[in-house]
């Protein structure tokens, strides 16, 4: 098998954190990555491979963020989350949301019970934004042996400094980085 070959029924497109608050705050280029996410996830569909989506979202008084957590404090205090996902992107009735309380996909949610479940073991990772659940995701998924490509187009950080160190240096140290266009093209032939 090709490193860019995907086997539909053993490979799911994560979307993660494409929601409306998070792309507005962290996305840099929202439009085209919105179209290219758009597109992706109409061919992912199309070819049969599975969508889940990935977003953050907290009860009621935030008992999952503690006082301690930098990077959620912000969000505690302002007492706001919007869990939408951007309607250019939203999901359909079969495909998979997964709520997530923290920074990467897999802590603390049952992602990885979802995949092995149904014998997934390769990840094509999208997201907003790169130097977080990307980052955070990638790292995870490879320490749990599955195999994985990120879609540069699909990815975004209001860094572009870091988002192109990650792609071009630290991401292909564990992953294929492709784009959307050349796994569109590899899963329809």
């Amino acid at each position: 098998m090709s490193e860019l070959a995907l086997d539909a029924a053993r490979s799911a497109l994560l979307v993660m954190d494409l929601q409306t608050r998070v792309l507005d705050n962290y996305a840099d280029g929202q439009e085209a990555l919105l179209a290219a996410a758009a597109g992706t996830i109409a061919a992912a569909r199309g070819s049969g491979l599975r969508v889940i989506y990935v977003v953050a979202g907290f009860r009621p008084g935030f008992p999952e963020i503690s006082p301690r957590n930098k990077g959620f404090s912000a969000t505690r205090a302002s007492g706001f989350i919007n869990s939408d996902v951007h309607p250019q992107v939203a999901p359909a009735p079969d495909d998979i949301i997964v709520t997530k309380h923290r920074v990467g996909a897999f802590t603390g949610t049952d992602l990885d019970m979802i995949l092995r479940s149904n014998d997934i073991d390769t990840l094509v990772l999208s997201g907003v934004s790169t130097s977080g659940v990307v980052l955070s995701t990638l790292r995870h998924a490879a320490d749990s042996d599955y195999r994985m490509l990120v879609l540069r187009d699909c990815c975004s950080d209001r860094d572009r400094e870091v988002h192109a160190c990650l792609l071009d240096k630290v991401f292909p140290r564990q992953a294929l980085v492709t784009t959307s266009s050349e796994m569109i093209q590899a899963l329809t032939g």
